[in-house]
């Protein structure tokens, strides 16, 4: 992003829901970098090449300087906004879904942040890492490379440690908390009744989207 605020040539800014991107003049915007709907980026930010940030239902806030890296990929969901603040570092290939990450944390390469979570000031999550559904992740707090918290205080626990991780994990109810299912009975699956519901409610949400020239989605500086 220039210092005028105009994103980078080849940047793809969308309104969607009627909703349009708005970048603090001081942030940097790749190209090749889309921002869809409400998403905010604020001062001294930087969106690398290929990051993927989707308001699709919920509001998109990323603080004060920044850094989301190369193909990290954000999404806001109806009911849980994604929320980011200052001086937070988002490593490639890093998923994160309406969740909360407050200041000062490290989420390091191929990092997974699920829905309904909180991760507090100063934690780490190390590479490969995972911050399971409607888990919170205390302040300060790290998760090994590979490992797993899960739960309210959260358990951290090795990936061989299923049993462990889905005691606790079984209770969050992943298909109703996420897709407002029951979960179903051993041996049944949710995705013939759950996919085609979601492939169309995504097909109508970004129905009416438009792709905004690079201008659009500047701030105003005030």
């Amino acid at each position: 992003m220039t210092t005028d605020g105009e994103a980078e040539e080849g940047s793809m800014l969308i309104e969607h829901l009627g909703k349009r991107p708005v970048i603090h003049p001081g942030a940097r915007v790749a190209p090749n970098a889309t921002l869809c709907g409400d998403v905010t980026v604020g001062p001294g930010t930087s969106i690398g090449f290929g990051a993927v940030l989707t308001a699709e239902s919920g509001p998109i806030v990323v603080g004060a300087h920044c850094v989301i890296m190369d193909t990290a990929v954000l999404r806001g969901v109806r009911g849980m906004p994604l929320t980011i603040g200052d001086h937070v570092l988002v490593g490639p290939r890093a998923s994160l879904t309406g969740c909360t990450i407050e200041d000062e944390v490290f989420l390091a390469t191929g990092a997974t942040v699920f829905n309904g979570a909180r991760i507090g000031r100063g934690a780490e999550v190390r590479i490969n890492g995972v911050v399971h559904l409607r888990t919170v992740l205390p302040a300060g707090a790290t998760v090994p490379i590979g490992w797993i918290a899960v739960g309210d205080p959260a358990s951290i626990l090795p990936p061989h440690e299923h049993d462990r991780i889905w005691a606790v994990q079984k209770p969050l109810e992943f298909p109703k908390y996420v897709f407002g299912v029951e979960r179903p009975l051993e041996g049944s699956t949710i995705m013939p009744t759950v996919m085609p519901r979601y492939a169309r409610a995504l097909a109508a949400w970004h129905a009416e989207d438009r792709e905004l020239p690079p201008e659009e989605g500047a701030a105003d500086g005030e």
